[in-house]
C-alpha cells in the first residue's frame, strides 16, 4: 500500500485530517477561478515534483452491510459507461507519477450512487473498472450522482498502478452547498466542471505516489522509426528531448519531457509531452 494510505495512519482520525488542513494552509496550491485545482498536466515542463492525489476514504470500502451505504463491492465489470438515467456526466483526465510522468495500464475502479442517492450492494449498477491507455488517459461515462444522507455529492474510486499500492480516493463537484459541512470533504478532490448540452463535462488528473514509470502489464514493442501519419517532422521511434520542436498537421510543438515517440502519441494526443507553439 502507498504510505499515505495505510488504514493504521487512518486510525488517527481527526489527527490525520489535521493534517490535511494544515497542508492546505501551509503549501500553495494552484487553484483555478471559482477555487478548483489547476490540472497535474499544467505542471509539465516545469521540473517540479507533483503532489500526490490525497487518500479520502469515509471507511466503508472494505466490507458490505446489510443497509444501503457507499460499499466498496470487489469483481466489478470492466467497462467504462455506467449505464442508468439521471443528467449524463463524462469525467476524463490523466494518471501520472509524481515526475509528471502519464502512467499506463493504471486500474481505475469507480463506484457512485444513482441519481436518487442509492448505492446497489447487491449487482453492479453504477460500478465498473477501467485501466489508463498508453498514454495515461481515461474516459468514464455516466451520470451525476444523487446526494447520500449526510454526504456531499461525490464519486468513489480506487486507483493502482501495476504492482504498486492502491489509493482509495473520491472525486467532488465544486459550488455544492454541503462541500463546507462534510467531514471527508477535500478541496483538493475538486474536479473541474462545465454544463455541456444537458449534462455536465469534468476533468481530474490523478497522481499516484509513484517515482519513475511502474512496468506496464504487457511488453510495449520496441518501436521502429517511421514517417508521421499527420506530416511533418514528427515520427515514431524517435527519441526526443525536452525542448525538441516538431511540426504535426500544420503545426508546431514543444515536447516538455523527453520519451521516445510511439503510435497513439501524436503531439495533439499528448499535451503531457507535447505543447502547441
Amino acid at each position: 500500500m502507498e504510505g499515505e494510505n495505510t488504514r493504521e495512519e487512518r486510525q488517527r482520525g481527526i489527527t490525520r485530517k489535521a493534517l490535511f488542513k494544515a497542508a492546505l494552509i501551509a503549501t500553495p496550491v494552484p487553484f483555478l477561478i471559482g477555487e478548483v485545482p489547476a490540472l497535474a498536466r499544467t505542471m509539465a515542463g516545469t521540473g517540479q515534483q507533483l503532489e500526490p492525489t490525497p487518500f479520502c476514504d469515509d471507511g466503508d470500502d472494505l466490507t458490505i452491510s446489510q443497509t444501503e451505504g457507499p460499499y466498496f463491492k470487489p469483481n466489478s465489470p470492466q467497462r467504462s459507461t455506467l449505464p442508468g438515467s439521471g443528467t449524463p456526466l463524462t469525467v476524463s483526465g490523466y494518471v501520472f507519477g509524481l515526475s509528471c510522468q502519464p502512467l499506463a495500464n493504471v486500474l481505475l475502479d469507480f463506484w457512485q450512487a444513482d441519481t436518487n442517492g442509492n448505492y446497489d450492494n447487491v449487482t453492479y449498477n453504477f460500478r465498473g473498472h477501467q485501466y489508463t491507455n498508453a498514454q495515461g488517459a481515461f474516459k468514464l461515462t455516466t451520470i451525476v450522482p444523487g446526494l447520500y444522507p449526510g454526504r456531499t455529492r461525490h464519486i468513489h474510486v480506487k486507483a493502482q498502478a501495476p504492482g504498486r499500492g492502491i489509493l482509495t480516493t473520491q472525486l467532488y463537484f465544486p459550488g455544492e452547498p454541503r462541500n463546507n459541512t462534510d467531514t471527508i470533504y477535500d478541496p483538493r478532490l475538486l474536479m473541474n466542471v462545465r454544463p455541456v448540452g444537458s449534462g455536465k463535462e469534468a476533468t481530474f488528473d490523478f497522481v499516484l505516489n509513484v517515482q519513475g514509470v511502474p512496468p506496464t502489464q504487457t511488453p510495449t514493442p520496441t518501436p521502429t522509426t517511421s514517417p508521421s501519419p499527420g506530416g511533418g517532422t514528427w515520427k515514431v521511434g524517435v527519441t526526443y528531448q525536452a525542448g525538441d520542436q516538431v511540426t504535426y498537421g500544420g503545426s508546431t510543438y514543444r515536447c516538455l519531457q523527453g520519451h521516445t515517440s510511439l503510435t497513439g502519441w501524436e503531439p495533439p494526443n499528448v499535451p503531457a509531452l507535447w505543447q502547441r507553439v
